[in-house]
C-alpha cells in the first residue's frame, strides 16, 4: 500500500490548501519619471481629490483616483470584512454597496510616515509616492498607507490600505484611556487591587463575553485586545501552565523568526532579548505577559460540553478545572466562542500498513517528540518530512550521535535565517526600523497579489545570497524550490501553510553528509525495524519521526465541537479570490464562533481586527450575526 502523504497532485511548490487560490503574481506599473515632483505635494494632491470624491458622494470619482488595475485592500473601514478590491470600476461598484468612510488626511507625524519616494519592488526598478493616512469613518478611525505610480503625467493610487483602528467610544484601554487601578478616598470595606484582581480571575458573580481556547500566542494576543476593549475574555487550556505547551517541545526549539518581527500588542520584547527566541524563553515571557497584562487563563481546563442556542445567540458551555485540590465544574454562558487552538488541526500522521509492527525505541509524530536520546550514539534515526521541525530534529538527533536520514518526497523552499534579516525584514522588521504597528502597515498594506510580486524579486536576491548553499543541497540529492510562482517561504507560508526551511544550521550538515536524504520515494510501510519504499528500498531505524505537518483547523473544530459547528464554517488558511485569508480572524459561517491562530506577528496584527469585529458586534453596530 503506497501512503500518499501530499494532500493533492501536481508541482509541490506550487500547491496551496485545498479549495484556496493560487493567486496570480500583480503586475507593476512603470516607474515613476517625475522624480524631482515633491512627494508632499503630490500626495496632498490625491488626498485632496479623495476627500472630495467622499464628500460629494460621488463614488465613480473615487474609482478614477486609481489606476485600472489598481487595489484597495480594506480591513474593517468600510465594512466588518477583509476585502481587497482590484479595479478602479469595481472600487466604485464597491463603494456604492459599502462606503463608511467620510474622510482621510495626511499623517506627517513621523519621517516614516511622510510623503516620500519608496521602492515598491523591494529592489528600486519601481519607484513612486508612499504615505501613511488616517481616516475618519461613520463608526471609527483607522489609518491607511498609499502608493501612487504615475501614468501618463498623472498621479494614480496603485494600492491603497485602509484597516480600522478604534471604535467611536471605545478606544483601548491604554496611554491616555487607561484604567486608575485604585479606588481613592473614604469607602468602608473596599477592595484592594490584589482583591479585585482575584475576583475577575474567577469570575465571581460574573460570566466572560468570550470564551478563548487555547493559551499560546493566538489565545493570548486575542484575549489581550479583548481586555483593552473591556470585553471580558476567559482563556482555557488544558495544560498545566501557560508556559507547558513550550516547555514540553523538543529541547534545542528555537524560533526562526527574528525577535524585530515577534513583539507582541501591548509588550515588545526587551531591547536585550536574543535575535532567536529559545522555546522556554518564550515560555517565560507568555507567563510574564499573562501576570502584567491581567489576562484571566484557567490551566488544567478542558471543555466538557459546549451547545449553541440559536434563540438566545449564545453558548452553554460546561468546564471542567482540576488543581491540587477536586476539580471544579463551572457553567457559562458566552457570546463568542474562539479556538486558538494553533493554526493548524489534528496532527498529520499517516496511517500505513505495518505502524504496529515497529519494535523499534520511538515511532511518533513531530508534535510529541521531545529530544534525541543522549545515551543513544550510535543508533538510527528517520525523520519523514523536509520542513521547519524535520530539520530542527534531524540536528538534534545528529548532535547526539545519531545516524541520520531525512526522507523528502517533494521539494522545500530553503532560506537562510541570516538572508530574510539581512534581506527580506531588512528596513522594515529590523534593529532600527520603523515602529513594530507602523512595519505592520506597510507589511499587510501590500495586496496579496502584489506582496507575490514583490516576493518574486525578492526571492531573487536570496536565491544568489544563499547561492552556495543551495547548490550544495541539490548536489547532494536534497531538492529545493522557489515557492508557488517563485514567490518563495512567505508565500508558501501563506499559500500552504508549510513546504519550507528558515535554515539555522542543518542545511550544511545535509551537504556534508552528517544528515543523510532519501528523496523522492513514497513510503509503501512501516517495518519492526524501519521502513520500506515503492521502489523496494528499505532503510533501518531504531526511531522514526513523522514530521508530516497538521490538518486543517476544521478538523480540530470537528473534534471539540462535533459535526454541527465543523459543518457550518468554511475551510480555514489560503488566499480567497481576492487575496484575503479564508476564515480566519473573520466571520466563519457559524455564528458566535471565531478561529484565531497563525505565527507571533500574524497573531499580532489579526488579534485587533478579530477583537475589533466582536466589539462592534456587542455595541450592536455589525448586525450580520
Amino acid at each position: 500500500m503506497i501512503v500518499k502523504l501530499e494532500a493533492e497532485a501536481g508541482p509541490s511548490k506550487d500547491r496551496c490548501e485545498p479549495g484556496s487560490v493560487n493567486i496570480p503574481v500583480a503586475k507593476w506599473p512603470k516607474t515613476a519619471v517625475s522624480t524631482s515632483a515633491d512627494p508632499a505635494a503630490v500626495a496632498t494632491q490625491v488626498v485632496d481629490g479623495f476627500n472630495a470624491a467622499l464628500k460629494a458622494g460621488d463614488t465613480k470619482a473615487v474609482g478614477e483616483l486609481f489606476l485600472e488595475d489598481g487595489y484597495w485592500r480594506d480591513h474593517l473601514a468600510n465594512s466588518w470584512d477583509l476585502r481587497t478590491i482590484k479595479g478602479g470600476q469595481n472600487i466604485t461598484d464597491y463603494l456604492a454597496k459599502e462606503n463608511r468612510i467620510t474622510s482621510v488626511e495626511l499623517d506627517k507625524s513621523t519621517a516614516v510616515r511622510s510623503p516620500s519616494w519608496a521602492p515598491f519592488d523591494g529592489v528600486g526598478e519601481v519607484k513612486g509616492v508612499q504615505f501613511f493616512l488616517n481616516f475618519e469613518s461613520k463608526v471609527g478611525s483607522g489609518t491607511g498607507l498609499v502608493r501612487l505610480a504615475e501614468q501618463d503625467g498623472q498621479w494614480k493610487i496603485f494600492t491603497l490600505f485602509t484597516t480600522l483602528r478604534e471604535i467611536k467610544g471605545s478606544a483601548e484601554r491604554i496611554n491616555e484611556h487607561r484604567t486608575k487601578g485604585a479606588e481613592h478616598g473614604g469607602k468602608p470595606g473596599r477592595k484592594n487591587w490584589q482583591e479585585r484582581r482575584e475576583a475577575e480571575q474567577r469570575f465571581e458573580g460574573n460570566e466572560p463575553t468570550v470564551l478563548v481556547l487555547g493559551a499560546g500566542q493566538a489565545g493570548l494576543t486575542i484575549a489581550a485586545r479583548l481586555k483593552m476593549l473591556g470585553v471580558d475574555a476567559l482563556v482555557v487550556d488544558s495544560a498545566e501552565s501557560v508556559s507547558s505547551n513550550w516547555r514540553k517541545r523538543y529541547k534545542q526549539l528555537v524560533l526562526h523568526d527574528p525577535v524585530y518581527y515577534d513583539h507582541l500588542p501591548y509588550m515588545n520584547f526587551p531591547a536585550s532579548w536574543p535575535v532567536f527566541t529559545p522555546k522556554d524563553k518564550l515560555a517565560d515571557f507568555f507567563e510574564a505577559y499573562v501576570k502584567l497584562l491581567e489576562l484571566n487563563v484557567w490551566t488544567r481546563t478542558t471543555l466538557k460540553s459546549s451547545s449553541w442556542d440559536e434563540r438566545e445567540r449564545r453558548w452553554t458551555v460546561e468546564l471542567e478545572k482540576s488543581g491540587d485540590g477536586p476539580s471544579e465544574t463551572r457553567t457559562f454562558h458566552p457570546k463568542h466562542i474562539i479556538q486558538a487552538t494553533g493554526h493548524s488541526g489534528k496532527a498529520n500522521f499517516p496511517q500505513m500498513k505495518g505502524l504496529s509492527s515497529f519494535k523499534g525505541d520511538r515511532l511518533c509524530h513531530s508534535s510529541e517528540f521531545s529530544g534525541a536520546k543522549t545515551e543513544s550514539a550510535g543508533k538510527k534515526a528517520i525523520i519523514v518530512g523536509s520542513c521547519n521541525s524535520a530539520h530542527d530534529i534531524a540536528q538534534d538527533f545528529y548532535e547526539k550521535g545519531y545516524d541520520v536520514t531525512m526522507v523528502q518526497r517533494s521539494t522545500t523552499c530553503v532560506v537562510s535565517s541570516q538572508a530574510i534579516i539581512d534581506i527580506s525584514l531588512k528596513g522594515l522588521y529590523c534593529e532600527g526600523g520603523p515602529p513594530v504597528e507602523d512595519a505592520d502597515v506597510m507589511l499587510h498594506g501590500f495586496p496579496s497579489e502584489v506582496l507575490k510580486a514583490l516576493q518574486v524579486k525578492v526571492t531573487d536576491l536570496l536565491a544568489q545570497y544563499d547561492k552556495e548553499t543551495l547548490d550544495g543541497l541539490n548536489r547532494v540529492g536534497f531538492k529545493t524550490d522557489r515557492g508557488p510562482d517563485d514567490a518563495g517561504l512567505f508565500l508558501k507560508y501563506f499559500q500552504r501553510g508549510g513546504g519550507y526551511y528558515i535554515n539555522v544550521g542543518a542545511s550544511q550538515l545535509i551537504i556534508d553528509g552528517k544528515i543523510k536524504i532519501k528523496q523522492g520515494q513514497e513510503i509503501e510501510e512501516v517495518l519492526p525495524n524501519g521502513l520500506r519504499f515503492a521502489d523496494d528500498s528499505v532503510l533501518e531505524g531504531d526511531e522514526i519521526i513523522f514530521a508530516t505537518g497538521y490538518q486543517n483547523m476544521r478538523t480540530q473544530a470537528r473534534e471539540i465541537f462535533g459535526a454541527e459547528v465543523a459543518d457550518r464554517v468554511g475551510d480555514i488558511w489560503g488566499f480567497d479570490a481576492e487575496g484575503e485569508f479564508r476564515t480566519i480572524w473573520q466571520k466563519t459561517g457559524h455564528p458566535g464562533f471565531w478561529f484565531m491562530g497563525g505565527n507571533l506577528a500574524l497573531c499580532r496584527y489579526y488579534s485587533r481586527m478579530l477583537a475589533l469585529q466582536i466589539k462592534a458586534l456587542e455595541l450592536g453596530l455589525d448586525e450580520s450575526q
